[in-house]
């Protein structure tokens, strides 16, 4: 699978979105990883559906709209409307996973399911047919700028095995601590989809740390 890079802009500046989404697309950013945070789910609180709405419309980028919400289901038709292209939902969020991912795909989106670390794989293995991808949270949500934590890559093998044992075809996304050592540990372990916030945003260089990653990211191949 093609590997992709998503920049986060919880890490950006968020007076100036803007320019930030301007910056990425430069750079050559695959898609955008937008970070949905409630208040409830996770203690903080970012944007909603009308900050999306007017991202959308200065960017053609991809939109990965990440729900860190409590009851996602009553918040999909306005992200939908906002301009995401992809939403994913946190399985320890809902009682009625099969029932969220397949709202999201009847309005044409694509689907995605979230795991926390602490969350087993098997909490998801019912619905890995009907995904487009699976977001394993390599930190805690909640808060950008923390450290990688390592036995998420045993479940990133998991769901890799996975698979390829059932012929499935769902892309698998991290996010949490990301950085130009840990990259390569999780492309190893078969992610394909990197979103990276603090990396990308606080060098002060947008376009030269997408090159930096996508460089190991070549030297692995």
């Amino acid at each position: 699978m093609q590997i992709k890079i998503a920049p986060s802009i919880l890490s950006s500046d968020f007076a100036d979105l803007k320019s930030e989404l301007k910056k990425l697309e430069l750079a050559g950013a695959d898609l955008v990883h937008i970070d949905v945070m409630d208040g409830n789910f996770v203690d903080n609180i970012t944007i909603g559906a009308p900050v999306v709405s007017s991202l959308r419309k200065n960017s053609n980028l991809f939109f990965d709209v990440h729900l860190m919400v409590l009851q996602p289901e009553k918040h999909i038709e306005k992200f939908v409307q906002s301009g995401a292209d992809n939403i994913t939902v946190h399985a320890e969020v809902t009682y009625h996973l099969d029932a969220v991912i397949s709202k999201i795909k009847s309005f044409g989106k694509k689907a995605s399911v979230a795991l926390n670390p602490a969350t087993p794989v098997y909490m998801i293995q019912n619905v890995l047919g009907i995904v487009d991808m699976v977001l394993v949270m390599t930190v805690n949500p909640g808060y950008g700028g923390q450290k990688f934590i390592p036995y998420t890559l045993k479940k990133i093998e998991t769901l890799a095995n996975l698979r390829e044992k059932e012929g499935l075809s769902f892309e698998i996304e991290v996010d949490g601590g990301i950085n130009e050592e840990t990259i390569v540990d999780c492309v190893n372990a078969g992610a394909n989809v990197i979103v990276a916030g603090s990396y990308v945003f606080d060098s002060g260089d947008v376009s030269k740390s997408i090159e930096i990653l996508r460089s190991k990211i070549r030297s692995l191949r």
